[in-house]
Order: C-alpha cells, then structure tokens, then sequence
C-alpha cells in the first residue's frame, strides 16, 4: 500500500495567518453516532479545496459546523482568523454558503432573491440590482430573472444559490455537493466562476462524490473516512501520479467484490 500524505495536527488556539480554515479536534454526535471523530483540517488561503469521502463520512457535518449552522461537542473551528463560535456574527458576514438541501426563498423571482440577499448583506438597494442582473447575465439567468424560483429547475435553482451565496464577495466560500443533479452545461457555468472566485484570492472548500470534478478543480483536497480526515494536501501530492478515485478507495479501506453475479 501507498502511503498517503497523512492530515495535519492542529495547535488549539488561533491558526497560523496562511489558513483560511482551521479545524482541531473536532468532534460531534447525534445519539450513539459519531459523525465527527477528532477531526483536524487546515485549508490554505486561495485554494480551490476538495473534501471527498463515502456517504456518512461527515463531511456535511464538518461544513455545518463550520459555517455555524450546527454546535460542535467539542472543538475549534476557525474560519478567515475568527473563531466560529466566538464571533458567528463576523464569520457568517465574511462567508457564502451553498448547503445540499437548498433553502431559498422561492416565492420571490431570481432578482428579487439576489437583490434580497443583497439588501440583508447590508448594500444599497442600487449596489444590489447592478449585482443582481450582473450575476443573472453570466449564470445564463436573464431570461428567467422574472419567474418564481419556485419554477425554476435544479440546475437554475443551485446557480442563483451560488449567486446569492457569492453576491457580497466572501472571502470563503462552502459548497455541499454543488454539482449534484446539475447538467453538464450548468456545471460549467459553476466551475467557471468558481474558478474566477478563487483567482481574485477567495477560498473555495467544497464536498463532493463526483471524483473526476474534485481533481480537475481543486490544487488541495483532502479524504475524509469514519469522521476524521485520513489524508490531506496538494492534490498532485496526495494523487502521486494515480487517479483521485484509487487514491480514496485506498484511503476508506474499499476491497474489490471478491464474487460475480453469474446471473447477470
């Protein structure tokens, strides 16, 4: 077996000035399941970064936590250098959120959204409506920015939930799953201004299942198993010349299916 890039182990206490995010040890509950086990994570500033794993890894738990969305049992998660359970308010002012289970406010038309967010971000109302046709423009939503999001398809629903999670310009932005149930199209769209995002010195941590988008997108990733992170890096170092895909079937302890279905 390949040894993997192992994760880092954090310091308690505020991150060094190089991290965006800082997570030390990390852990979190529901009953007698343990969702978060000791995790440690560091993402530098201005990567595109990647958090992979099998369902129930705990990757949605870890950015809820990290976006203030849900309490840790215990832990330190720091995120653009504040502590996110010490000052939310400033945390959540400096951070855009894409969730999986998209909450957005579907009697309001696409630019009455983004305008709204805009407003609740504290711009002038002239700020927000310039954003607002701007972001509808190049997210191919202009025709649309006149319908209900309620009508609007999943792939048009998780574009003006980026726009509107990316309206204000954060500094660090968290993706659950961005490009599932998304056509080819839409994600380009995405990836593209994704891309631009972390061009201008934003920060883009992201999970996902789609192995082949994480290793084109992202210069860092990091493979999540159990509730803790058991490999972290540049992606070039923790692929060392393999796919991203055997990289976390090794890493998750994945055995190939020893029988066939003569059946089939």
């Amino acid at each position: 077996m390949t040894d993997l890039p192992p994760p880092p182990t954090l310091h308690h206490g505020p991150p060094p000035e190089g991290q965006a995010v800082a997570i030390g040890g990390l852990y979190k509950s529901f009953g007698t399941k343990v969702a978060v086990n000791g995790l440690d994570l560091a993402v530098p500033k201005g990567t595109f970064f990647g958090l992979v794993g099998p369902n129930g890894a705990g990757k949605s738990t870890t950015l809820k936590i990290s976006t203030g969305l849900l309490r840790p049992d215990r832990g330190e998660v720091w995120v653009a250098g504040r502590n996110v359970w010490d000052d939310p308010r400033a945390v959540k002012s400096s951070i855009g959120v894409v969730p999986e289970d998209l909450r957005l406010f579907e009697r309001l038309t696409g630019q009455e959204l983004l305008e709204y967010v805009g407003l609740l971000r504290g711009f002038e109302r002239a700020v927000c409506r310039r954003r607002a046709s701007e972001l509808l423009e190049v997210m191919d939503l202009a025709d649309a920015a006149g319908r209900l999001v309620l009508d609007y398809s999943t792939g048009m629903r998780k574009k003006i939930a980026l726009g509107a999670a990316i309206l204000h310009r954060p500094s660090v932005l968290f993706l659950d799953e961005p490009f599932e149930s998304v056509d080819p199209l839409s994600v380009r769209t995405l990836r593209e201004i994704l891309s631009q995002l972390v061009g201008n010195g934003a920060t883009v941590v992201f999970s996902s299942h789609v192995m082949e988008v994480v290793e084109r997108l992202c210069d860092h990733v990091a493979v999540m198993h159990a509730g803790s992170v058991v490999a972290s890096g540049p992606t070039a170092e923790v692929c060392a010349g393999r796919r991203l895909e055997d990289v976390f079937a090794e890493a998750v302890g994945h055995q190939r299916v020893a029988t066939t279905l003569d059946w089939l």
